[in-house]
């Protein structure tokens, strides 16, 4: 792999992680309460998901390590988000539901996918490129999560749902990701990637023009901050 290559990838690594942990504080809330109070479980099933395949991606491309590994890392690190979803879940409703979407996207769906590239392609570059389609086709949704939130915030004229450095590393994680696909020539790492980074750039100047408005400041007092997801939050995570 080319130095530069190389180098670009572990900081693209570095910043995939702190996007992985930056739900921390809201599962240390969720723990400190007992109760997973309004938040979703579909946003960690999702990413799950997609660190999974993502992982799977990297390990069957030559010279994906990088992929492979900080994919690895993201997937269990939001497994232990699913399971603590499973255990404070705030009703039975919630717990059923999410143990269900758990199971028919992350078991039977990355399943699904496995099996039918492992043995019903043996053709390797052809294997890598149906992987890295059904990659980037869920990369490229769950990087179109945030435009809800987008929309929340030019209603409310508030931040308070939009976490500055959840956005901000998104920002950085889809830009760094980008180039290191255009240098890897890469196009399942780089459309996805490169729409991420668009769209991080938007929530920036969204987050920037209503950071100090007065529906921000007051919302203080009223809302406490809600991760609607870790936007593809990951999402996108590489």
């Amino acid at each position: 792999m080319d130095s530069t290559l190389f180098i670009i990838g572990v900081i693209g690594n570095i910043i995939s992680v702190l996007v992985f942990i930056s739900p921390i504080k809201t599962f240390w809330r969720i723990v400190w309460s007992g109760s997973t109070e309004e938040f979703e479980p579909a946003p960690y099933v999702l990413t799950l998901l997609n660190a999974l395949l993502w992982l799977y991606y990297g390990a069957t491309k030559p010279d994906g390590l990088l992929v492979a590994t900080v994919n690895g890392f993201g997937a269990a690190m939001e497994a232990i988000y699913v399971v603590l979803f499973i255990v404070y879940a705030a009703n039975h409703a919630t717990r059923v539901k999410t143990v269900k979407l758990a199971a028919a996207l992350d078991i039977c769906g990355f399943g699904v996918v496995f099996v039918a590239t492992t043995f019903a392609i043996n053709e390797l570059n052809l294997r890598i490129m149906v992987i890295g389609m059904i990659c980037a086709c869920l990369n490229v949704l769950m990087y179109g999560s945030p435009l809800a939130a987008m929309k929340t915030v030019i209603t409310t004229k508030s931040v308070e749902f939009m976490p500055f450095f959840l956005s901000f590393f998104l920002f950085l994680n889809g830009g760094i990701w980008a180039t290191y696909a255009v240098l890897d020539r890469d196009i399942f790492l780089g459309i996805p990637n490169g729409i991420g980074f668009v769209l991080g750039t938007i929530q920036l100047i969204i987050y920037a023009i209503y950071m100090n408005s007065k529906v921000s400041q007051s919302s203080k007092e009223i809302a406490s901050p809600l991760l609607a997801s870790i936007q593809g939050e990951a999402a996108s995570h590489v």
